[in-house]
């Protein structure tokens, strides 16, 4: 055994996007450990549910992380829909889905921006990002902000969205797909893609349900889990098998999350196929009362968001547990083996949102 040093990583890093940080143990150039430390961004959102009401709330919620923004909105919004035993009208169901599949492609597009960057590829990340603005157009277009978008209410929607402009996304999504096949094929035949990729991190799907690994860092590993598979919200509806890659490593986790964005715009252009007319909120009067559990699939993976009501204007409890937070001890598992070099692309390939753990 080798002389064992201590490294600092993190949180300021040219390749790290995300404030976290890493002690890693190295012999030589080997990592054979790694001690993570988080709490850099801790900003108390969910103490505010004892001086916002349930409404004002889902505007909070949003803003617990501007990269998920919109699925925040949307899970809070269907969690006291849960204590209120309300249900939405379809037409406000399929736009959230709509809206859930273009945050779902506007966040894969920006990982796979960083990734590239992380490979020293910068043409390849202005093009993914060039791609990711079409996206944040629309979301401009029909919900009025490019981060924040305030579309989700208790009860259904703010905003509706014309059947003109339904066209005009599908119309747009569909040039996307196009464009979008050549950024694919670089991200995986690329012979430098592939050797920075392939082999690193392997979990088999055993080791990455065990260690509590969710979304892409799970089904890049061969397990099916994915919460849109519940059929919540419109998805009930809709034609969908979650992407799986069968490898755990790397290269599989890449994959998985390009191919996700075709299917986002798959789904979303099925959405605007089966829209139907009628309403986008049902009225919520009164005040909830008794506690309740959601599960949703954001980007990074399943988040689970509980809520407890007194029968006040506001709720005694709200907490949101994100996906971030649990492929944190898969990352852990993953670092073990791999030389200092490869650990950017390890703590990408989880694509962490420290907005969204630490609140």
């Amino acid at each position: 055994m080798g002389e064992r040093t201590i490294v600092p990583f993190g949180p300021q890093h040219p390749v790290l996007p995300e404030p976290i940080h890493l002690d890693l143990i190295l012999e030589d150039e080997k990592v054979v450990g790694a001690i993570p430390s988080i709490g850099f961004v801790h900003r108390g959102l969910e103490k505010l549910v004892e001086k916002r009401d349930y409404q004002e709330m889902a505007f909070v919620a949003e803003r617990i992380c501007g990269i998920c923004s919109f699925i925040h909105g949307h899970g809070y919004c269907e969690t006291v829909e849960a204590l209120f035993q309300i249900e939405v009208p379809d037409r406000a169901k399929f736009l959230r889905v709509m809206w859930g599949e273009l945050s779902r492609m506007q966040s894969h597009l920006l990982w796979l921006g960083l990734m590239a960057d992380a490979f020293g590829f910068e043409s390849l990340f202005m093009q993914c990002w060039r791609l990711r603005e079409k996206v944040l157009d629309i979301f401009e277009k029909t919900a009025g902000g490019r981060v924040i978008h305030s579309a989700c209410k208790v009860g259904g929607l703010w905003k509706d969205v014309d059947n003109d402009m339904l066209q005009e996304i599908k119309e747009t999504l569909a040039g996307l797909n196009g464009e979008l096949q050549e950024v694919a094929r670089v991200f995986l035949k690329d012979y430098t893609v592939q050797k920075r990729t392939q082999g690193l991190g392997k979990m088999n799907g055993e080791e990455a349900f065990n260690s509590g690994a969710l979304g892409p860092t799970l089904r890049g590993s061969g397990v099916a889990m994915d919460m849109r598979s519940t059929g919540y919200s419109g998805y009930v509806h809709l034609n969908f098998e979650p992407v799986v890659e069968e490898d755990g490593d790397c290269y599989a986790r890449t994959n998985v999350r390009m191919r996700e964005v075709f299917q986002s715009i798959d789904l979303i252009q099925q959405a605007i196929d089966l829209m139907p007319e009628g309403p986008i909120e049902n009225k919520v009067k009164g005040s909830p009362k008794g506690e309740v559990l959601v599960r949703m699939e954001q980007p990074r993976g399943q988040v689970v968001y509980y809520a407890k009501a007194n029968g006040t204007r506001h709720l005694e409890r709200f907490r949101a547990r994100t996906p971030t937070f649990a492929n944190i001890m898969p990352l852990l598992n993953m670092l073990p083996g791999c030389n200092l070099a490869d650990v950017p692309i390890l703590v990408l390939t989880i694509d962490p949102c420290i907005s969204c753990t630490e609140r």
